[in-house]
């Protein structure tokens, strides 16, 4: 008989037998396995976190892109406990005060004309809810989506991911249903263009990829791209997409996953440019990440087509009451903090000082972004715009500069979110200048390190 020792409480177990449990019997989510030495947090209140030996981090990333209201806000916390209270769970069939108030709050905020919500618990889930809708209601099958994007883990949401996270699901490199239009990037031009006088060709690519396949339901795009550097869209691009979108009656899906709650300066990134999708979805900062939730938001005439077909989605989870409390709350919070006008604010603030940077720093190639949310990208060449690493460094592990700048970062007190050749800047909305100014000062020590690696 196999004997098994009792298991231990979290107050009898070290931080390092802490660390070694989650290694050894959880997984870290992409990543190699071996060697993983996850960080023990114990804590994290406003804008820091806090590990298990008590030192503090600012999180200039707000985690992964998510904590818009920083850690532990107050209103969010109390309304997941009165919730917990009253009706923790009921079934999606059945209408609840929550659903209702939430409902309500969303016309106010969502951009016009989303007016029918499927509440799910992830981005990846509201984004596999858009492509099911999508193809129901135009009788198509093909997303169109772009090479530079993230649109979740799942079957379908990872199919229309562009970036490397895709190539290990695919069928003999194959991706069925989903073709890739290329991204929008003035600073290295995928199809060799230069903005202004390109003419936004990778837009009018999207329409000869629609005329030349035979049924396209949909076209999804993050408006600003996030994990995958924060390419912001020049003025005209989203309106022609929409245009080109409306002429071919392809739906257009807003992937506001990262985008959205504020985090660009508006209450959501299609905003800027007065666009209205057909489909908008979003996650992360509707709840600033204290409950899983995510939205998968439609117009009154997508949601139309089920007045009389059958609408054949749904799950368990749908519009649980314990998710969407938390949501009410981060809206009134966003709102009686002004967060909005907060973002724009501090956002114009954060990118004077990262082009000051960007002068100083020879391994800065590029500085982009809208609101609260700036990426930086490093270049071991400026002239030729050359990366000091590249996808396929990440998935076959070869050590990259980023993560080594993000190291001695966190090494003296602050974290920034790194991926491949670039960081995301996405801290919770609540920062202080002074804490901007401390976090750069940590950066700017850290590129040091890149700048002796520029080639000359």
């Amino acid at each position: 008989m196999i004997s098994q020792e009792p298991t231990l409480t979290a107050e009898q177990l070290s931080s390092a037998e802490i660390s070694e449990l989650t290694a050894r019997y959880t997984y870290g989510t992409w990543r190699f396995q071996k060697g993983w030495k996850p960080l023990h947090i114990v804590d994290a209140d406003g804008c820091y976190f806090t590990d298990a030996a008590g030192k503090k981090y600012l999180d200039f990333s707000a985690q992964l892109m998510c904590v818009t209201l920083g850690h532990k806000n107050r209103a969010v916390v109390q309304a997941i406990r009165e919730q917990a209270e009253k009706l923790p769970y009921i079934g999606p069939a059945y209408a609840t005060d929550v659903r209702a108030e939430l409902s309500q709050l969303l016309l106010e905020v969502l951009p016009k004309g989303l007016e029918k919500f499927f509440f799910t618990t992830s981005g990846t889930d509201a984004n596999e809810a858009a492509f099911k809708i999508a193809r129901m209601v135009t009788g198509k099958t093909k997303i169109i989506s772009r090479y530079r994007s993230y649109h979740g883990s799942t079957s379908g949401s990872i199919a229309a991911t562009g970036d490397m996270r895709r190539w290990a699901m695919e069928p003999a490199g194959k991706t069925p249903g989903v073709i890739f239009a290329p991204e929008v990037n003035c600073y290295k031009c995928p199809i060799r263009h230069t903005y202004p006088g390109c003419g936004i060709a990778c837009v009018e690519y999207v329409e000869h990829m629609i005329c030349n396949e035979s049924d396209v339901a949909a076209v999804i795009v993050e408006p600003v791209v996030g994990t995958n550097g924060v390419l912001v869209p020049p003025p005209e691009y989203m309106p022609r997409l929409r245009e080109i979108c409306d002429q071919h009656a392809v739906v257009l899906i807003a992937d506001e996953v990262m985008t959205g709650w504020g985090r660009t300066g508006k209450w959501f990134a299609m905003d800027h440019w007065n666009v209205k999708p057909d489909i908008l979805t979003t996650a992360k900062g509707i709840t600033s990440a204290a409950i899983p939730l995510g939205l998968c938001a439609t117009t009154p005439k997508i949601a139309s087509y089920f007045d009389t077909h059958y609408f054949s989605h749904g799950h368990t989870y749908e519009a649980h009451p314990l998710t969407l409390a938390p949501a009410i709350a981060a809206i009134n919070e966003t709102k009686r903090m002004s967060l909005v006008e907060r973002s724009a604010e501090l956002g114009s603030y954060l990118g004077s000082k990262l082009s000051e940077m960007k002068a100083k720093h020879p391994s800065i190639g590029n500085v982009r972004g809208l609101g609260l949310f700036w990426g930086v990208e490093l270049v071991r060449n400026r002239e030729t715009k050359a990366p000091f690493n590249t996808a396929a460094d990440k998935v076959t592990g070869v050590p990259l500069m980023v993560d080594a700048i993000a190291s001695r970062m966190m090494n003296n007190g602050v974290y920034l979110q790194a991926w491949v050749s670039h960081f995301v800047i996405a801290p919770p909305l609540i920062i202080t200048r002074e804490e901007i100014d401390f976090a750069l000062r940590v950066f700017d020590e850290a590129l040091n390190m890149a700048d002796e690696a520029v080639e000359h």
